[in-house]
């Protein structure tokens, strides 16, 4: 059958979390991309849009859960992808949630799929959620996440992080928080007075239950910026000072790039590159926004070789490509695509990036690495195999200096302790 809708269901947060599911499943997008577009479109008010965003991340954190207890109602399988997902949307509902009563979540999918594809269809999917509905299970987090993470994936979390740690990466809290990063020097916006600092990082603010950010006093303006606590840590780990040369070899939009300019201030410089150009100006977008000076910026493929990225860096910053397990939590549709030779294939394109990047730092120049991934893989494992050209050396790094001891040359951050993703850093010097 098409995927097309032939009758668009009224917009509600669920439709709008079944057409974002879709959007994941079919064209391999990420969820928040694919749920900002569909939220912009539907114009949804606040409440409506944050349980939209629970029902696309809940149905995607135990989708595998909710995928077996279908299977088992409809044998032939559910080939329709907007059927699946609206089934998966509501299967949900029924085995995950409280705040929609039973029979409300099954008329809702079911008058939905009649609008798609026509009254027999929806018969059958009311059938399946019927009996869904009076099995009367329930279906914890845990329990969830659990049957929905590939064995493998999971048996390598624990194994690199311990059980607790690795369940706290793919189970999110209960309560959803938002880091921002102040910018140095601009009037803090009235709402953002109150909010908590961070844990981990100085500049860091966490709100919660303000809504989007992006919409708030203060953003267009360049108060702040949107940027977990952890990757504002990262940033700060390679501890550029003011007046320094810096680069930031896999910059993407750039909001690591930000902080280390706020760094080294105008007496300082700041190289930002990245394989694709569209990130990069999507950068360039961000600095007017911020109203920080104008950088280089390069397209390089640091597989290939850094074009002519000059080679007297005082700090460079290689926040790596990688499986991106330490943000589950936040990105669960990471789970069901990777592979089990991802974490070794991964690690070795970082480690060919590090290796070319670190040339481009002068002689006692410092290199930091980093990557979202807890997986020992791609983390202690690149460490030793980089000690031939790298030398393992403490952080220098004053505003974090705080929460590890002086001789620290790697580190792991994650939510059980400071309540961010998940992160691997190490420090080097160029001999």
């Amino acid at each position: 059958m098409s995927e097309t809708p032939d009758q668009s269901p009224p917009v509600s947060a669920r439709s709008v979390a079944a057409l974002a599911l879709v959007r994941v499943l079919r064209d391999g997008a990420f969820a928040a991309a694919a749920l900002s577009a569909e939220l912009e479109r539907s114009l949804l008010p606040e409440r409506d849009r944050a349980l939209a965003t629970e029902l696309l991340y809940g149905t995607l954190r135990v989708r595998g859960a909710l995928d077996a207890r279908l299977a088992k109602l409809a044998p032939r399988g559910l080939k329709d992808l907007l059927v699946r997902a609206e089934l998966l949307v509501a299967a949900y509902q029924l085995l995950a949630l409280d705040r929609v009563p039973p029979f409300a979540a099954v008329n809702s999918a079911v008058n939905a799929v009649r609008a798609l594809r026509g009254p027999q269809v929806a018969g059958f999917a009311n059938a399946i959620l019927r009996k869904l509905s009076q099995s009367g299970e329930k279906l914890s987090a845990d329990q969830g996440v659990r049957e929905s993470v590939p064995a493998w994936l999971l048996s390598a979390l624990e194994a690199s992080v311990g059980e607790a740690e690795a369940l706290a990466l793919v189970v999110p809290a209960r309560e959803k928080i938002v880091g921002l990063r102040l910018i140095s020097g601009r009037d803090v916006p009235g709402w953002l007075s109150e909010t908590p600092h961070g844990r981990l990082s100085p500049r860091a603010r966490l709100v919660q239950g303000e809504g989007d950010p992006r919409k708030r006093e203060g953003y267009a303006e360049g108060a702040f910026v949107m940027q977990e606590e952890g990757a504002q840590a990262i940033a700060l780990s390679l501890g550029a000072r003011p007046g320094e040369r810096v680069l930031d070899a896999c910059a993407g939009r750039g909001q690591k790039t930000s902080l280390l300019a706020e760094q080294v201030g105008p007496s300082g410089a700041v190289w930002a590159t990245d394989q694709y150009p569209n990130k990069l100006k999507a950068l360039e977008t961000e600095f007017e926004r911020l109203q920080l000076p104008a950088l280089e910026t390069r397209a390089v493929d640091w597989t290939v070789g850094g074009a002519d990225v000059p080679r007297d860096f005082d700090r460079v910053l290689v926040d790596a490509p990688c499986t991106g397990t330490g943000t589950l939590r936040r990105r669960p549709e990471i789970a069901q695509r990777l592979q089990p030779g991802d974490p070794e294939r991964l690690s070795a394109l970082a480690e060919s990036i590090l290796r070319a990047a670190a040339e481009h730092v002068r002689p006692g120049g410092r290199v930091v690495f980093a990557v979202c991934s807890v997986l020992e893989a791609e983390c202690e494992a690149l460490v030793t195999r980089i000690s031939d050209a790298l030398e393992l050396t403490p952080f220098d790094a004053p505003e974090l200096a705080a929460h590890f001891p002086a001789e620290t040359s790697s580190f792991r951050i994650g939510p059980t302790r400071f309540e961010t993703d998940g992160y691997f850093c190490a420090s080097f010097r160029r001999a």
